[in-house]
This record gives C-alpha cells, structure tokens and sequence, in this order.
C-alpha cells in the first residue's frame, strides 16, 4: 500500500503521461479476451436479476399492484409522491452498493485476461469478501449519495439540467475509485481523494477515453439489442487498462517488501 501512495503522492507533484492511441490499443486487445465470458455472464445474471427481482415485488405487491404500477402514465415523475421518491432513492442507492461487487468482478476478469489466468462464475464474486467488500460498498454508498442528493437537490429547485451534469461529473471524477481499491488496497475515502486527484491532473484526457468507451459500449445496441451485454466490458477493459497504465501493478518481490 505504501507504493501506491508514494505513486499518489508523486501524481499529485509531477502528474503523469498518457497516450490516448496506445491506452485505446491496450484496451482493445484486453477487451478481446474477456468479451465473450463477460458478456455472457452480464446477460445471464442480468436475467437472473430481474427475475429475483420481479419476483420479489410481486410476492410483497401483488400482480395487480405491479402491473397498475408499470403503465406508462404512472411511470411519470409528476405523480410519484415524496415518501415514494426517497424509498425509492434510498432502494437504488442500497442495490448501487451491493450489485458494486459484482461490477467489480469484470475488472478482476480484465486483470486475469491480461494476466492470462483463467477466469470463471466464481471471478465475479471475488469481492463480495473481505477487505474489498466493505471499502467498496462505503465507496458506492458516498459517491452515490453524494450524486443522487446533487441531482435531486437541483432537480427540486427546478435546474434539472445542472443536476444532472453535477452527478455525471461526480462520477467521472470517481470512476478510478473502485480499481484503486481492488488492485491498490486504498480505504473507501483515500480511494476516493486519489481518483479526484488523478482525474484532475489529466481531465480531458481521461474525459475523451472513457465518453469513447461509453460511445462503443453502445454500439450493441445496432441491430440485435441483445448485443449490447458483449460490449458494455469495454468500459471495464477501458478502466482497467486506464488504471494499469496511471498506476500499474506491484511485482511480487515489491508485495513482500512492502509487507515486511
């Protein structure tokens, strides 16, 4: 952990260099050997999701209740009350944080395909233990909360526009957090500040890599939309190598200095 504060530390003093061209490159290559496995692991457990749940709804609602609620005319934000608005906020912030784990697991499956380690269902659950999972639930939980009350706030005072580029920027500033602390072992809040810190010293750099990982994630969206679960690990690969290439990897003879 101490080598990644040093890197920290130097970041902040010196900065760093990045080539779009070769992080782009390196994303691509490491995205070619994921893809297939993860796309098909977004699709089943996406399925298995919504299945539990559905299930679980209409188990506490009933049939009627959901499908009266799911009609477009009651899926305006106009009629919803607030005791529904912070139920529900408070819902999408808790499943935010438990599902962080899972997302977590692509880029463990990113680092095992660069490695070239074989990677299986059990990869994506690699953090749902500890330490990982507390520093990444805590890290979720305040950077959505953090998010979502801007937005909100913004929203109520009728500027919904600023609401929701504040939230947008909110996690781009953020997005390292979670490698930072899967591959660097930092604590929720240091992982937090170092992603402001890193992003800040190259933003539109950073900006441009990660709206064109956005923009080919989409692309499964021409022609079969099913195809867009064998993209979206692009933004994963994308994150991974950004990370590889700002901060890179302790070697094992510099893990166990460390240690000692």
């Amino acid at each position: 952990m101490k080598l990644i504060k040093d890197k920290i530390e130097e970041i902040k003093t010196n900065g760093y260099p990045l080539d779009f061209g070769i992080v782009f490159e390196h994303t691509f290559e490491n995205y070619k050997k994921i893809a297939l496995y993860a796309g098909l692991m977004l699709l089943v457990f996406t399925i298995l999701f919504g299945v539990l749940i559905a299930g679980v709804a209409v188990s506490i609602f009933g049939v009627d209740t959901v499908t009266e609620s799911l009609k477009p005319e009651n899926l305006k934000p106009e009629n919803f009350s607030e005791n529904f608005l912070l139920i529900y906020s408070v819902s999408l912030i808790l499943f935010t944080c438990l599902m962080s784990p899972f997302q977590a697991g692509f880029l463990k499956m990113a680092d095992c395909g660069e490695k070239g380690e074989e990677f299986h269902v059990s990869t994506m659950f690699e953090y749902y233990k500890a330490p990982y999972f507390k520093e990444i639930f805590v890290s979720t939980f305040l950077i959505t909360l953090a998010s979502s009350g801007f937005s909100l706030l913004l929203d109520f005072s009728g500027i919904k526009m600023i609401g929701s580029l504040i939230a947008l920027l909110i996690s781009f500033l953020t997005f390292l957090t979670i490698p930072l602390i899967v591959f660097g072992k930092l604590k929720a809040v240091d992982a937090i500040k170092s992603s402001i810190t890193i992003v800040t010293k190259q933003p539109l750099l950073l900006f441009g890599l990660v709206f064109v990982a956005g923009v080919a994630s989409m692309t499964g969206l021409i022609g079969f939309i099913i195809g867009i679960f064998f993209t979206i690990p692009f933004i994963y690969s994308m994150n991974y190598c950004i990370y590889s290439t700002i901060i890179g990897f302790e070697s094992e003879s510099e893990s166990e200095k460390t240690a000692t």
